[in-house]
């Protein structure tokens, strides 16, 4: 029985560190805030019902969208900016909408971004490996948001390896804006 159990604490503790391991793994620090993401291209804008939020994506450089519409892979040096606003409420509690039937845009929540470099991502494992993007959530005061779980960005986009791993490359190759 003792053998039992400390077989069962070694593999509990196992996957406590292999957890740990990989939450270490995923390094934003690569990645400075976009400063000039707003001068980048807009390519969509999401209202996200189930967060109440309003959503607008940045892509730079615009040779990103480019390469979408020919269904390339999204070049060196793309920087996919996601910045996210509270949905303004009315009342009954529910977003408003603008003129355009796209809800109202508050306060902003945060930013998200994805960046591309030659000869990033090397170190994660191939279970959790984006190619070569990395990722990194930030505040609205622009800093780093410590509290983000960036391992959870590369699992989440690994499926999506057919476009590149990002989720909206249906959207650049959509943009008509060039």
């Amino acid at each position: 029985m003792n053998t039992r159990i400390i077989g069962l604490s070694a593999a509990v503790a196992a996957a406590a560190l292999t957890g740990f391991a990989a939450q270490s793994l995923a390094g934003g620090d690569k990645i400075a805030f976009p400063a000039n993401y707003d001068k980048g291209v807009m390519y969509t804008t999401v209202d996200r019902a189930d967060n109440k939020q309003y959503r607008e994506l940045y892509v730079t450089p615009a040779a990103a969208v480019e390469a979408a519409k020919k269904g390339a892979p999204l070049p060196d040096g793309t920087v996919l900016t996601l910045v996210q606003y509270r949905a303004v409420l009315g009342a009954d509690g529910n977003p408003t909408k603008d003129a355009n039937g796209r809800f109202s845009k508050g306060d902003i929540v945060g930013y998200t971004v994805m960046e591309k470099r030659a000869g990033w991502g090397a170190e994660y494992p191939p279970e959790i490996r984006n190619g070569e993007w990395e990722y990194q959530a930030f505040t609205p005061a622009k800093a780093v948001n410590d509290k983000a779980n960036l391992t959870a960005c590369f699992q989440c986009h690994k499926p999506l390896d057919k476009q590149d791993f990002v989720f909206s490359y249906d959207k650049l190759q959509a943009h008509k804006g060039m």
